[in-house]
Protein backbone atom coordinates (compact mmCIF):
# COMPACT_ATOMS: atom_id res chain seq x y z
CA UNK A 1 0.00 0.00 0.00
CA UNK A 2 1.33 3.21 -0.74
CA UNK A 3 0.93 6.16 1.26
CA UNK A 4 -2.07 7.84 -0.85
CA UNK A 5 -3.65 4.89 -0.53
CA UNK A 6 -2.47 5.10 3.69
CA UNK A 7 -3.84 8.61 3.91
CA UNK A 8 -7.23 7.92 2.17
CA UNK A 9 -8.00 4.89 4.37
CA UNK A 10 -7.35 7.03 7.02
CA UNK A 11 -9.62 9.53 6.15
CA UNK A 12 -12.52 7.31 5.49
CA UNK A 13 -11.67 5.82 9.08
CA UNK A 14 -12.10 9.03 10.29
CA UNK A 15 -14.82 10.08 8.64
CA UNK A 16 -16.36 6.83 10.07
CA UNK A 17 -15.83 7.70 13.23
CA UNK A 18 -17.17 10.76 13.12
CA UNK A 19 -20.41 9.85 11.59
CA UNK A 20 -20.75 7.34 14.47
CA UNK A 21 -20.33 9.81 17.35
CA UNK A 22 -22.39 12.35 15.63
CA UNK A 23 -25.26 9.89 15.34
CA UNK A 24 -24.27 8.32 19.01
CA UNK A 25 -25.31 12.29 20.29
CA UNK A 26 -28.29 12.30 18.42
CA UNK A 27 -29.38 9.49 19.43
CA UNK A 28 -28.53 9.88 22.89
CA UNK A 29 -30.10 13.56 22.89
CA UNK A 30 -33.73 12.09 21.41
CA UNK A 31 -33.76 8.80 24.06
CA UNK A 32 -32.83 12.21 26.77
CA UNK A 33 -36.01 14.24 25.69
CA UNK A 34 -38.32 11.73 25.36
CA UNK A 35 -37.06 10.18 28.70
CA UNK A 36 -37.45 13.35 30.51
CA UNK A 37 -40.86 13.87 27.97
CA UNK A 38 -42.55 10.86 29.88
CA UNK A 39 -40.93 11.68 33.71
CA UNK A 40 -42.71 15.03 33.52
CA UNK A 41 -45.93 13.58 32.14
CA UNK A 42 -46.07 11.04 34.44
CA UNK A 43 -45.18 13.44 37.28
CA UNK A 44 -48.10 15.61 36.40
CA UNK A 45 -50.59 12.97 36.32
CA UNK A 46 -49.23 11.82 39.59
CA UNK A 47 -49.64 15.34 41.50
CA UNK A 48 -52.00 16.85 43.11
CA UNK A 49 -52.29 19.88 40.92
CA UNK A 50 -51.88 22.49 43.61
CA UNK A 51 -48.04 21.41 45.19
CA UNK A 52 -46.53 20.92 42.22
CA UNK A 53 -45.23 17.49 40.90
CA UNK A 54 -45.49 14.33 42.91
CA UNK A 55 -42.39 12.95 45.52
CA UNK A 56 -39.29 13.02 44.85
CA UNK A 57 -37.14 10.41 43.15
CA UNK A 58 -35.29 8.02 45.78
CA UNK A 59 -31.60 7.20 46.00
CA UNK A 60 -32.31 3.40 45.09
CA UNK A 61 -34.34 4.52 42.04
CA UNK A 62 -31.60 6.81 40.87
CA UNK A 63 -29.34 4.13 41.44
CA UNK A 64 -31.04 1.04 39.75
CA UNK A 65 -31.34 3.56 36.59
CA UNK A 66 -27.52 4.29 36.86
CA UNK A 67 -26.40 0.54 37.01
CA UNK A 68 -29.44 -0.05 34.09
CA UNK A 69 -27.50 2.92 32.35
CA UNK A 70 -24.13 1.46 32.56
CA UNK A 71 -25.25 -2.24 31.47
CA UNK A 72 -26.74 -0.62 28.32
CA UNK A 73 -23.30 1.37 27.52
CA UNK A 74 -21.33 -1.48 28.42
CA UNK A 75 -23.55 -3.30 25.74
CA UNK A 76 -22.50 -0.85 23.30
CA UNK A 77 -19.53 -0.79 23.29
CA UNK A 78 -19.42 -4.27 22.65
CA UNK A 79 -21.36 -3.69 19.90
CA UNK A 80 -17.74 -2.08 18.27
CA UNK A 81 -15.67 -5.50 19.24
CA UNK A 82 -15.02 -8.57 16.75
CA UNK A 83 -16.94 -11.57 17.02
CA UNK A 84 -15.17 -13.92 19.41
CA UNK A 85 -16.47 -17.34 18.56
CA UNK A 86 -14.22 -18.96 21.53
CA UNK A 87 -16.55 -17.81 24.26
CA UNK A 88 -19.52 -19.66 22.87
CA UNK A 89 -17.41 -22.89 21.57
CA UNK A 90 -18.08 -22.62 17.98
CA UNK A 91 -15.32 -22.93 15.15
Amino acid sequence: MNDTQSRDTDQDLQARKTRIIVMGAGLGALLGLISSYLYARAAEENSDGEAGPGGSVSTGQLLAVLLTVLGLVRQIAELGKPNDDKKSGKK
